[in-house]
């Protein structure tokens, strides 16, 4: 009986203990275009360097023009995006929190809301140490009832890395994979065991479903960890992006059909996609998966721009029985929920989606998720070629021995082949 007790005690600890990892997203409906990155990059990645001049920029459109009380609290994570158990005063120098008082509302658009602002690091708050980070946003001093959360990093560049990316596979002959090489140079940079303070985290286009984690170096040499030839580090291809501009309510842009007036608001009716798994492979211009906000007839894209609803249309013969079908871009964070799930019509014979988003340029893939899997496949609708232009973020992290917090030394991004 005791043992069954100390059985059960271990189990719930366990459970209580466990940690859900940060990620970008929205947990208001009435918000919408979460931003985050550097300013003046409208489509870099939210990575900024410690003790520079760099600032980070961080907006949402709330759907009104009633007022509100919003706030934030910045939070130190693990490279696995946990909470750190490091407190405030290590990581920040200032307050934990501030309000957020720079906001505007949206001038002649069809759809009200208030465009609010705020920068990081401020008069109020600077970051001692480097790793990643989370904003949680709230309001009414609801800290715990967060509307929206961003994450980003920063990085104090310590170490190189060199990287190259390969269509031929040792896994595959059939030319839809990528495998991505590169080498960890430490150069000087004092580690006592690679092996176990180094951690490498890859992205391929900001995605999290197929991030890698947890790889183990090929082998090491000197000063040098090298992931050569690593099976872990073998990514789908996938295809270029769709893409399409909603700049304008007055005429159908790149990949739109046609806009139309639907009082009180617009709708853009997309181009109707087509199943590419049969085609050859196409290069084509694209910024992998990434948006930018703006608009044609207008000074202030932040609170000129207004928002359309999207319709989004593939036709298909038959449903996929064995799984979902997603959109896949960073206008939704790249996140596979019901806000992106594509619906099958039996009547046209088409899968069909409706998002609302604000003027601007936007990338997109469908992603097809098998039953009882978390991680998109873009091969099944958009065929899959080593040719494929993608973005390869490589992030290392280092916690020295004894350490309680993961440093972030290094973020290489490569898109060439």
């Amino acid at each position: 009986m005791k043992k069954t007790m100390l059985f059960c005690f271990l189990i719930l600890s366990l459970i209580a203990g466990a940690q859900t990892a940060y990620r970008t997203q929205i947990f208001y409906p009435n918000i919408k275009t979460l931003q985050v990155g550097l300013t003046g990059e409208k489509m870099g990645l939210p990575i900024m360097k410690l003790n520079s001049s760099d600032i980070l920029q961080i907006s949402f459109d709330e759907m009104s023009h009633e007022s509100h009380s919003f706030s934030y609290k910045v939070l130190h994570c693990n490279a696995d995006w946990t909470p750190s158990t490091i407190n405030t005063n290590e990581y920040l120098n200032g307050f934990t929190t501030g309000n957020i008082t720079d906001y505007l509302t949206s001038i002649n658009t069809t759809y009200l809301y208030t465009h609010y602002t705020f920068q990081l690091p401020n008069n109020d708050l600077n970051f001692k140490i480097s790793g990643n980070y989370v904003v949680i946003i709230y309001e009414d001093n609801q800290a715990d009832k967060p509307i929206a959360q961003v994450c980003f990093s920063v990085v104090e560049p310590r170490i190189v890395v060199t990287a190259t990316i390969r269509g031929n596979t040792d896994s595959e002959l059939s030319g839809k994979s990528q495998q991505l090489d590169f080498d960890v140079l430490l150069n000087g940079y004092s580690v006592r065991d690679p092996g176990s303070e180094i951690k490498v985290v890859v992205r391929q286009n900001n995605r999290i479903d197929n991030q890698v984690t947890d790889i183990k170096p090929t082998y090491l040499s000197g000063s040098k960890l090298s992931y050569i030839n690593n099976g872990a580090l073998i990514f789908e291809g996938g295809n270029e992006y769709h893409r399409f501009d909603i700049s304008s309510v007055y005429a159908a842009g790149e990949g739109v059909d046609f806009i139309k007036y639907i009082q009180p608001h617009y709708d853009a009716f997309l181009v109707k996609d087509k199943i590419r798994t049969s085609r050859f492979y196409s290069s084509e211009k694209d910024v992998n998966g990434k948006f930018v906000i703006n608009m044609q007839e207008g000074q202030d894209d932040n609170t000129e721009a207004d928002y359309m609803t999207v319709h989004f249309n593939l036709p298909t013969k038959q449903p996929f029985l064995n799984g979902q079908l997603y959109l896949g871009g960073e206008f939704n964070y790249n996140q596979l929920n019901d806000a992106v799930r594509m619906k099958y019509d039996n009547d046209s014979e088409s899968y069909n989606q409706a998002i609302l988003l604000k003027q601007g340029g936007y990338n997109y893939q469908y992603w097809f998720v098998p039953k009882g899997q978390r991680k998109g496949s873009a091969e099944r609708v958009e065929g899959s070629y080593w040719q494929t232009n993608n973005e390869y973020t490589i992030y290392v992290y280092h916690r020295p021995w004894g350490e309680r917090y993961d440093k972030l030394i290094c973020v290489k991004i490569i898109d060439q082949l």
